[in-house]
């Protein structure tokens, strides 16, 4: 009879379990949960609904669905993973199973530890694991009963919704977009990546085609390159909506030939259905699909986009579909995010995923214990790292090992396009954590030794959305390794020191860290003869308490909040071109300085613009607010 009860509760619990089949009851229980606010007046697609996302968002506000849109008859809704608390609440059911899930993969004997430790307790986490793995298989089914495949629109008739003045067009800013190999066509060889897709605007056809901005180490890249080989076009289709899961999934760093459909499956806690419509694959329970081909190397024109940096990024050819079929579901919903110098909604993606994935990273990188991508910095100019060193532990300690670990993390998934790579010892201080950011900082600018602990990556890929190098996707990069006792103690309060004259209003960003203003910039040749003959007036003993000088367009600002130095002066410096330092000198091609390292992170004639907001949008969306209550 006991164990008939527990089987009978176990049962009841399971089909309680709140598994969304469609966005449309997402929403519909965030509302009910009053996690959501309706937008009743009619908003314009140019602007307004990106300013009114990012006042919410910043707010902390809810969920927004906007039921009247100027242009389209489709509602649309943003800001659902808008606070990493309403992301949770979405996967409520299932984000603490994949949490144990990683964790066996992870490390399967302290997984099973911890299993046998709580074996008692009832219905737990661990009764559940077993659904997971039914969850995550794909499930093929007609497309008589593929919702998505209720009804065919246009491009044109779905919401174009503009997030900045200067966009090229209007985007899809939450796209999933599908790729099969030409040489296998297997669902579980599937890819599916978040790339940003451009609606209308510069040379694109009406109706007729959508630009691709699909970047370097993603992989329908790899599918498109196949697709080449064989002589063949590429089938795409470009899901849009579906359970949150799914646009989750599209960004989740999932193994090269792993297909991200697996991971929809077991976030959403029900198998992704899909259906096929001649050689494309739809997403059954998406909300819209658009279904078209890559035509062998044709490109077009695709940007400007104000992007997650806080840049825009510029007009740049890319791969483009050719649009054949645009499906959607009856009670379809358009979701949309905007983006823009971070935090935006999509640090919440990544404070998730960081959440579902940090415990895989001492299996994957052995000695590595965390990684830590700095959201304020754009996330891949500067990648925070705590290692292991444990080479030769009878000598004094430097950064042997941590080095074998450096070229490790560049080689891991997206950690290859990193910029900066700051990598400490764990045996330095065993509560320091690579998220505590201004406590990381304090760590390495206490022990760094310049003579010793920087290594140039030169002409080497970056992020295609990163200006600061020589041109598309190039750039360099800057390792700094360090390990051992306390060299120096941070300055904590900035003095007078005999700054050049030109440097003007030298402020303390934070102990050790000290911004300084300069002229605008011109160009590398004048100024980098202009800033090492600076550099020989200033003290070399200024290292001892202020190791990291930052020169910049305007100090006060950079000083204001840590969040600006992180900004300013990962996402506007290139390594190779702008790190000088005080005595330095170059020793069989190994570059140090004796003093103080010094970044020159100014704006430079080729970096893209800064995002500006309309001041006119502004002042219609602010009294819109009011009205909304915010």
């Amino acid at each position: 009879m006991k164990s008939n009860a527990i089987a009978t509760g176990f049962l009841i619990k399971r089909l309680s379990t709140v598994r969304y089949s469609s966005l449309s009851e997402c929403v519909s229980d965030l509302e009910k949960n009053k996690r959501l606010l309706r937008i009743k007046e009619e908003v314009d697609p140019y602007l307004e609904m990106a300013s009114l996302h990012r006042r919410v968002f910043e707010a902390g506000g809810p969920a927004l669905l906007f039921e009247r849109i100027k242009g389209s008859s489709f509602p649309a809704v943003s800001n659902l993973f808008g606070t990493v608390e309403r992301a949770e609440f979405i996967f409520r059911d299932t984000l603490p199973l994949v949490k144990e899930a990683m964790r066996l993969k992870a490390s399967p004997e302290e997984f099973l530890k911890t299993m046998w430790k709580n074996r008692f307790r009832p219905y737990s986490t661990y009764f559940k694991l077993p659904f997971v793995g039914l969850s995550s298989l794909p499930k093929q089914i007609s497309l008589t009963k593929s919702p998505v495949a209720y009804k065919e629109t246009t491009v044109s008739a779905l919401p174009q919704i503009v997030c900045w003045k200067e966009d090229g067009g209007a985007f899809i800013t939450q796209p999933q977009v599908f790729s099969r190999s030409p040489k296998n066509s297997s669902i579980l060889k599937s890819n599916l990546g978040m790339y940003r897709v451009q609606m209308n605007g510069n040379n694109y056809v009406k109706d007729k085609e959508v630009g691709l901005h699909y970047q370097i180490h993603r992989g329908i890249g790899v599918h498109h390159s196949e697709a080449l080989s064989e002589g063949k076009d590429l089938s795409v289709t470009i899901f849009v909506g579906g359970h949150p899961a799914h646009a989750l999934a599209a960004v989740m760093p999932m193994p090269e030939g792993v297909s991200e459909l697996l991971f929809a499956g077991m976030l959403g806690g029900r198998r992704f259905r899909y259906s096929l419509v001649g050689e494309h694959v739809i997403s059954s329970d998406a909300d819209f699909c658009i279904l078209g081909w890559v035509r062998g190397r044709k490109t077009k024109r695709e940007g400007p986009f104000g992007d997650h940096l806080g840049y825009y990024s510029l007009e740049h050819e890319f791969p483009y579909l050719e649009v054949t079929k645009v499906y959607h579901r009856k009670d379809a919903i358009w979701p949309f995010t905007v983006v823009g110098r971070p935090p935006q909604e999509d640090s919440c993606f990544g404070a998730l995923i960081h959440s579902l994935t940090h415990s895989l990273v001492p299996s994957e990188i052995p000695g590595v214990k965390e990684l830590h991508a700095v959201d304020e910095a754009g996330v891949h100019p500067l990648l925070l790292a705590i290692g292991s060193e444990r080479y030769v532990p009878y000598r004094k300690r430097e950064p042997l090992e941590l080095m074998t670990q450096s070229n490790s993390i560049l080689g891991f998934g997206q950690c290859s396009l990193a910029k900066y790579l700051f990598l400490v010892a764990r045996e330095d201080n065993e509560n320091l954590r690579a998220s505590e950011i201004k406590d990381f900082f304090i760590h390495l600018l206490e022990r760094v030794d310049f003579r010793r602990d920087l290594h140039f990556q030169t002409k080497v890929t970056v992020d295609t959305l990163d200006y600061s190098g020589e041109s598309l996707n190039k750039g360099s990069k800057l390792i700094i390794t360090t390990c051992g006792d306390k060299i120096r103690n941070l300055g904590r309060e900035f003095l007078s020191f005999p700054f050049p004259d030109i440097w003007k209003n030298p402020l303390l960003v934070m102990p050790g860290v000290v911004a300084v203003s300069l002229p605008a910039f011109t160009n590398y040749e004048e100024e980098q003869e202009k800033i090492k003959r600076d550099l020989e007036k200033i003290p070399q003993k200024i290292a001892q308490s202020y190791p990291l000088i930052v020169l910049v367009d305007d100090s006060q600002f950079v000083a204001e909040k840590f969040s600006n130095f992180l900004w300013v002066t990962f996402t506007r410096s290139n390594p190779s071109h702008d790190v000088y330092g005080v005595g330095s000198f170059t020793k069989f091609k190994h570059w140090g300085c004796e003093g103080s390292l010094v970044l020159d992170a100014r704006t430079k004639p080729h970096h893209a613009s800064p995002l500006l907001e309309d001041f006119q949008v502004e002042e219609k969306v602010g009294r819109m607010m009011r009205k909304i209550g915010f």
